[in-house]
């Protein structure tokens, strides 16, 4: 497949390991009732992509390692800049010099989201500065102009490998979405950064379509969702993104769902199943 890679540009970003934040005692679920959970930021331990994102006695779950910065035009410009797939790197603490790579963005907090290895999380702390080799922002399918491609690395385009077919690109997912189970996110300006989530208050809807199983770092396709100028509702568009935060119990909400690549019309993506069809297995499977 032929891109313009080699015209794109690799600079460095940086932000902190940012602390968990909180809003309020209760988070009202959509059958009315309070909860208390963890939710955005930190370090989490114990969740991982590949691990499964729907079933936590959480809200809005960040796997890994969540990045800010608290001057805001400088953590916009990591927002957009980092793609999936990008090498992080450990510039200071006792973690200095591991290796990882960026799973996701998360709007509203706007954090960005990393993998490190779970044995080095024990090293890292609050506060830790985290150096991201950005590339990926302006990345074109040279025979596929109708194809937007973002937040998306070369790397992970590569491992995604596309296969053409009459005009066509067919991709690799777990799981079609139905427009009708978008929720908060949708109408944003841009999809160039942050996330909208998939709706999970009906159940028998998840079950229909795969999503009772989803797991952090998934590749799916959202039928008839545009987000080439913004998120919205156009029969024959077609999404392709990745899951990068939990389950929430918020009524709207759900799993978010990272743009990676997104066309207007046509119906230009085409969605293979594929069960492996996740970050995990594109990265740590080597």
């Amino acid at each position: 497949m032929k891109t313009n890679k080699e015209h794109l540009v690799e600079m460095a970003v940086q932000a902190k390991i940012h602390a968990p934040t909180w809003r309020g005692e209760y988070k009202v679920d959509n059958m009315g009732f309070p909860h208390v959970l963890p939710s955005v930021g930190g370090i989490v331990y114990n969740y991982q992509i590949g691990d499964c994102c729907m079933k936590l006695a959480g809200d809005h779950i960040e796997p890994g390692v969540s990045l800010r910065n608290e001057t805001r035009t400088e953590n916009d410009s990591v927002m957009h800049v980092a793609c999936i797939g990008n090498r992080a790197i450990v510039v200071d603490g006792d973690a200095k010099g591991t290796e990882g790579f960026v799973t996701g963005k998360h709007g509203g907090i706007e954090h960005t989201i990393c993998y490190f290895p779970v044995e080095s999380l024990d090293k890292m702390k609050i506060g830790d500065q985290i150096l991201i080799r950005a590339k990926g922002l302006g990345l074109k399918l040279t025979d596929y102009p109708d194809i937007a491609c973002m937040n998306l690395s070369p790397e992970l385009l590569e491992k995604i490998a596309p296969e053409e077919t009459n005009g066509k690109l067919l991709v690799p997912c777990v799981a079609e979405v139905p427009p009708y189970l978008m929720g908060s996110g949708i109408g944003a300006s841009s999809g160039y950064t942050g996330d909208y989530d998939i709706m999970t208050g009906d159940l028998d809807a998840l079950k229909e379509y795969g999503l009772d199983k989803l797991r952090f770092g998934d590749l799916v396709l959202l039928k008839d969702c545009d987000n080439r100028y913004g998120r919205q509702y156009k029969k024959g568009a077609r999404t392709l993104g990745v899951i990068v935060h939990s389950n929430c119990v918020l009524s709207g909400h759900g799993p978010g769902v990272t743009t990676l690549l997104s066309c207007s019309e046509g119906e230009l993506l085409i969605g293979r199943h594929d069960p492996n069809a996740n970050l995990a297995n594109y990265f740590l499977g080597e």
